[in-house]
């Protein structure tokens, strides 16, 4: 049986794999899955994830979809797709957030360069009255992260705020949730309604993205649980303490409402029909602005070039912008080559951040030149070999090892790894070590592996 497994995957990796079953698919041509699919298993036999599912589109709809493992570990669990639940994290600051924002400013109640003191009176008189709402969609604020109370009171964490040390608006940029926080709280004092209920009314019910939300009310086992909590329980603490609706984090989606969201921006405010940002909104939204000397570039909300970045791989434009979320999502969106990646994971390995970071940048990589048509031209034949003969390798490793749970718990990991991966910048390197190496399975997959290796070097030679 283990045999034709591994059988199964060889012959997977040298065949076009069919694209699974989408909704709201784009009227080009569907692409093959099999780099994405090889990137997922790859990062399950590393232990990075216990499963995912990547999403591929352009502003027309979904051209490929790759999902890998379940939504849970029991075993009666469903495998997760396009419409799975996930914890979001941090996607939820420009998701949620930065829309809400975004709409705000669109219908002219608020401004950019409005003070945060006009807003929050708890400012007024302090050195942070000066703090716009620029200011806090870009980080560039000076305020750094504090918990929330016991009690999970706003107000109190806007006390604790005002009161801590500043080192200056507009001094620098520093990734903080405080700024995301504050502005969810502004949408709910600007508008009197919360967060969660401005979003739903005003952005997901006329976006048709009807499973994004807070506090869902799907049964837990249909949604992908984060670390350390079940299923339609928020990972992140702060957000926990505010009641799980929060401008920073806590929001769930799936990668198909996700997809649309995307196709969205793409159709500069418009999808299917029904307009929801007029476009100097979008403009406004996503233009990026310079930060520590040019050194770091943010746009409203969103990411353009930053230690951040992970997801915007090779192939993407100057104008793309995306996001990542701790749980281990990520969305990147290039409206000069009109496409979008998003990846969500159940992730496991939340300490090796080099190697998950790689993982965000190969499949922005492999998406991005198999959507552009251009795999075979920009990405190194060898280099692809190379990627196939690490995911040959670790399964026959896996394959190979004692029957046993896959995902061996996080404490255990070390011990039950199959493959170690090691990447350094400019180069990717794998030590792979196969369980019971005398056996014939993995003497198969190292010959095969070592045949890709020799037809890399072949077409180097060939190409100098």
């Amino acid at each position: 049986m283990r045999v034709i497994l591994l059988i199964l995957l060889l012959f997977s990796l040298f065949s076009p794999l069919k694209v699974q079953a989408m909704v709201d698919p784009a009227t080009s041509a569907p692409l093959s899955t099999a780099n994405l699919d090889l990137l997922l298993e790859r990062a399950m036999s590393d232990n990075l994830i216990a499963g995912g599912v990547v999403v591929v589109g352009n502003h027309e709809g979904i051209i490929a979809t790759a999902a890998r493992g379940q939504v849970s570990g029991s075993a009666s669990a469903p495998a997760i797709t396009d419409r799975t639940l996930f914890d979001v994290a941090s996607l939820t600051k420009v998701i949620a957030t930065t829309p809400a924002v975004i709409k705000l400013i669109d219908e002219g109640r608020i401004s950019v360069t409005d003070p945060l003191s006009r807003w929050f009176p708890e400012f007024a008189g302090t050195d942070k009255e000066n703090i716009t709402i620029l200011h806090l969609m870009t980080h560039t604020s000076g305020l750094s992260d504090v918990m929330v109370g016991q009690g999970g009171s706003i107000e109190g964490l806007v006390r604790k705020v005002a009161t801590q040390h500043f080192r200056g608006a507009g001094t620098g940029f520093e990734y903080a949730d405080i700024n995301f926080i504050l502005l969810g709280e502004l949408v709910h004092r600007v508008t009197g309604e919360r967060l969660d209920r401005f979003c739903r009314e005003q952005i997901y019910e006329p976006l048709g993205t009807r499973d994004t939300s807070f506090l869902p009310s799907r049964e837990g086992n249909d949604i992908a649980p984060t670390s350390g909590t079940q299923g339609g329980v928020v990972q992140d603490e702060n957000a926990r303490r505010l009641g799980g609706v929060a401008g920073h984090a806590g929001l769930f989606s799936s990668a198909y409402d996700l997809a649309r969201y995307a196709r969205l921006i793409l159709g500069r405010g418009t999808l299917d029909g029904t307009r929801i940002f007029s476009e100097q909104a979008v403009t406004e939204m996503t233009t990026p602005y310079a930060c520590n000397n040019g050194r770091i570039k943010r746009a409203l909300g969103w990411d353009v070039a930053s230690p951040f970045s992970a997801p915007k791989g090779n192939y993407f434009s100057d104008a793309s912008f995306g996001h990542t979320g701790y749980s281990g999502s990520s969305i990147w969106i290039d409206p000069q080559q009109d496409m979008f990646v998003i990846m969500l994971t159940r992730r496991l390995d939340y300490h090796n951040v080099h190697n998950f970071n790689q993982l965000r940048r190969n499949v922005s990589t492999y998406a991005a030149a198999d959507l552009k048509g251009i795999a075979g031209e920009l990405v190194p034949v060898a280099e692809e070999q190379k990627v196939r003969a690490q995911v040959i390798l670790a399964a026959a490793a896996v394959v190979n090892e004692p029957r046993r749970s896959r995902f061996a718990s996080l404490k255990l990991r070390d011990n039950h790894r199959a493959a170690k991966c090691s990447v350094k910048p400019g180069r990717r390197t794998l030590q792979a070590r196969a369980a019971h190496r005398g056996t014939k399975v993995a003497k198969v997959a190292r010959n095969d592996a070592g045949k890709m290796r020799a037809a890399g070097k072949k077409h180097r030679l060939a190409k100098s």
